[in-house]
Parts: structure tokens; C-alpha cells; sequence
């Protein structure tokens, strides 16, 4: 029976978690804390074995490289602070344990439905509360909208896979796609609609790749009934005298000059902001920037080259085995799913720091490690066993 009640507290913490995400980082750090003393419960009780999915070997090493990078920071003290999102990366292997079998399954659900209700709300801070300009954009419950987009971009990402990928239960995400996509484009987020773009675009490409000749289609179809801010702040993009863009370019020369001045341990993890003047570039917009808006030359600059290959070595070590399980795995749009939240990330970072935000992070590891628990089998509660875990391999 303990064995059962430490089960049912994890799956719902679980479930809470995900959800919780997409509407206060506080109560979904109190379920985290939850689901980590479970888990370490059914460590310590011998009822679970410590196991991860192969993407997560390179993802210590990159935390070693953070460790290292602090200790040669500019101010250790102030980059150990910031190192606590390391503790985050525990969220893969409590997932992997927590959502075996048709649990990672029921865990999108309850992404698809909480970031259906921030969307809606979204839409209503647009619509009603004016919350319709670059001042005062739609952030849902999130204390920014760059979180708020970022999320949005991630479970309609989720709901478009389990659209395409799901031959049963399609209504509810084709129910919610609408309001989704523009809840996103009401936030004014350009690197947000990249990501959302090139994230679609994978799954189209995934599922048959004569579909992908709808998604201009559907482009077009939104710029025509988009609002007119909306529309002026797409063709901004491909404006190259607007200030935002003109303070990109010149972020990455800053970021070649960081990087230059300590390729193999860089600032230290939060420094960039705190260094930024003295690597300033004279056609910087910003006198000061909290950090580079462009994720992997961020992971160069703070944490060095070495620091930026782990990561990269995560990021391809996660698609390869998602790429393995959609062709052969159960629950394909799971792996749909994960493959696209990656495709997405990488693109909108580029633009904005996704990477480094606590919300979207969480997030993105529960969405490219729900795949892989879904292979696993679900525990045995009635006989009171835990099938054999283990490293993934």
C-alpha cells in the first residue's frame, strides 16, 4: 500500500507540474519539490532504479562545464546563484520514472488542456483588457510575455503533433489549435513565430511532405484577418533599420568578442549582462542587455566553447532518439512532438534566450522525455513491483 500511495502522490504531481508550469513558477517548483522526494522515496525504498534517456549524459556534462565556468567566473559567487536552474535537468529522469507507459500520454493532455485556458485568457487580456501594443502585451499568467509566447509556441506544437500524429482523439487539440496560434500572435513575439513556424513546418515534413505546401497558405491566411500592430510588427522583421534588429546584429559581434576574450570558460553563467559594457559594439541600440538573445552564442560567451558543444551534443542526442522512437516507438506524436519543441527552440533561439528562462526549460525537458517514458511499462502497483530500470542506453 505505500508503495501504491507513493505512486498516486508522484503521477499527480506530475500532472499538477505540467500544468502548473504554463500558469505560476512557484506553484510548479512546490510540485517539483514534491515529485523529487517521491522519487528519491522509491530510490531509497529500492521500489525504482536510477535510469534517464541517453540525452541526458551529455546534459551532465554540460552542468560539469557550468560547474567549471563558475569557478572561473568573473564572480563565482553571483554565477553559482544563477546555477541553481541546473537542478532543473532532474526534471528528465523523475519524468522518465513518473510518465511510463499511457502516463506520458495523459501528461500532453494536460499541457494541451492548461495552455488551451492561458490562451484563452491571452485573448481576453488582448481583447478586453488592452493588452494590444508593445507596451502592454498579452504574458497570460506568466510575468512576461517572452515566457508566455515561448510556452504557447511549445503546446501548440503539442496540440498540432497530436493533430497530425493521433488517428483517435484529434478533436479536442483541432478544437484548441485556433486559439492557440492566436493568442501567439497576439503577443507581438517575433522569435516566438519563427520558432512556431519551423516547429509546424518539421511536423508537416514528418507526417507527408506535400503538406508542407499548406503552411504558406495558412501564413497568408492569418497575415490577411491579423490586426494591423500584428501585421506591421511581422514586416518589422525584414526591417533592417528597425532598432530591435539593428541591436541583434551588433549582439553578435558583442558575443564574438566575449567568446574571443575566454573561449574555453567564458564570463561565467550570469555575467554577460554585469560585462556587456565592456564588450559593447558601437552600433548597439541597448546600453546594456540582460543577455545576447541568441542561445548558443549565450552558452558560448558565458560558459565557454566546450560548455556549447555538450549542449550541442544534447540537443542532437535528443533528436536521434526521437527520431528512433517516432519511426518505432509507441505514442508516435509524442516523438513527434519532441522533435518539433527542439526544432522550435532552436530556431526562435536564435532571436531570444529561450534556453535560459526556468519555465520553458522545464517545459521543454518534460516534452523530449514523455517519449521515452512512454516506452517504458507502467508499474506494476496491484503486485507492488517496479519493472528494472537502469541507464538508458
Amino acid at each position: 500500500m505505500k508503495r501504491i500511495r507513493l505512486e498516486q502522490i508522484a503521477v499527480w504531481s506530475l500532472y499538477g507540474f505540467v500544468g502548473a508550469e504554463q500558469v505560476s513558477i512557484a506553484a510548479a517548483q512546490i510540485l517539483l519539490a514534491v515529485m523529487v522526494v517521491t522519487w528519491l522515496a522509491l530510490l531509497a525504498t529500492g521500489r525504482a532504479r536510477f535510469a534517464a534517456p541517453p540525452f541526458f549524459r551529455p546534459l551532465l556534462v554540460y552542468a560539469v562545464l557550468t560547474a567549471v565556468s563558475t569557478a572561473f567566473s568573473v564572480d563565482p559567487r553571483a554565477s553559482l546563484i544563477d546555477d541553481k536552474q541546473l537542478l532543473l535537468y532532474l526534471v528528465v529522469p523523475i519524468t522518465y520514472e513518473i510518465a511510463r507507459g499511457a502516463r506520458a500520454r495523459r501528461a500532453a493532455d494536460v499541457i494541451i488542456t492548461v495552455g488551451a485556458a492561458s490562451a484563452a485568457f491571452g485573448i481576453i487580456q488582448y481583447g478586453i483588457l488592452h493588452y494590444n501594443n508593445l507596451g502592454q502585451r498579452p504574458q497570460g499568467s506568466m510575468g512576461h510575455y517572452m515566457t508566455y509566447s515561448g510556452l504557447l509556441m511549445m503546446v501548440a506544437t503539442t496540440a498540432a503533433a497530436r493533430l497530425l500524429f493521433e488517428k483517435r482523439d484529434w478533436v479536442w487539440p483541432a478544437a484548441v489549435m485556433p486559439a492557440l496560434l492566436a493568442a501567439l500572435v497576439l503577443t507581438f513575439t517575433r522569435s516566438a513565430w519563427v520558432g512556431a513556424s519551423v516547429a509546424i513546418a518539421a511536423l508537416l515534413l514528418m507526417k507527408d511532405f506535400r503538406l508542407i505546401g499548406a503552411l504558406p497558405v495558412l501564413i497568408a491566411i492569418g497575415i490577411a484577418v491579423a490586426p494591423p500592430q500584428v501585421t506591421q510588427r511581422l514586416y518589422s522583421m525584414f526591417d533592417l533599420k528597425d532598432p530591435t534588429s539593428r541591436d541583434r546584429v551588433a549582439m553578435v559581434r558583442e558575443g564574438v568578442r566575449m567568446i574571443a576574450a575566454d573561449p574555453l570558460t567564458g564570463m561565467g553563467p550570469n555575467m554577460v549582462e554585469r560585462e556587456y559594457v565592456r564588450f559593447r559594439d558601437t552600433d548597439s541600440v541597448q546600453r546594456v542587455n540582460p543577455h545576447l538573445h541568441n542561445v548558443p552564442l549565450q552558452i558560448a560567451a558565458e560558459r565557454g566553447l566546450p560548455a556549447l558543444a555538450a549542449w550541442l551534443w544534447f540537443v542532437t542526442s535528443a533528436a536521434m532518439g526521437l527520431w528512433g522512437l517516432l519511426k518505432n516507438g509507441r505514442f508516435k506524436f509524442l516523438s513527434a512532438a519532441g522533435l518539433a519543441a527542439i526544432a522550435g527552440m532552436l530556431s526562435a533561439g536564435l532571436f531570444e534566450h529561450n534556453f535560459g528562462d526556468s519555465e520553458f526549460l522545464m517545459l521543454l525537458l518534460v516534452l523530449i522525455t514523455l517519449p521515452f517514458a512512454a516506452q517504458r511499462a507502467e508499474p506494476l502497483e496491484a503486485a507492488g513491483t517496479v519493472p528494472d530500470g537502469g541507464l538508458a542506453s
